[in-house]
């Protein structure tokens, strides 16, 4: 278990990846933005990206309006 802030939020999750916690909170398609302390993750890294304790993730998603 590892204990993370999501968009502010502290959260206990299982995943072990970027891409696995996309997953568990239920995020889906490529118009997402990630980041990981400050630093972007590109969608082709986030497979690979291994996710630490205290690590703080920022998950951003376009908005319309104008």
């Amino acid at each position: 278990m590892r204990n993370i802030i999501v968009n502010g939020e502290k959260r206990a999750v299982e995943a072990t990846t970027l891409d696995a916690l996309l997953s568990l909170l239920d995020y889906k398609g490529s118009w997402i933005a990630t980041a990981v302390n400050g630093e972007i993750v590109r969608r082709a890294e986030r497979n690979a990206y291994a996710l630490a304790d205290g690590d703080r993730v920022e998950i951003l998603s376009p908005m319309q309006g104008g």
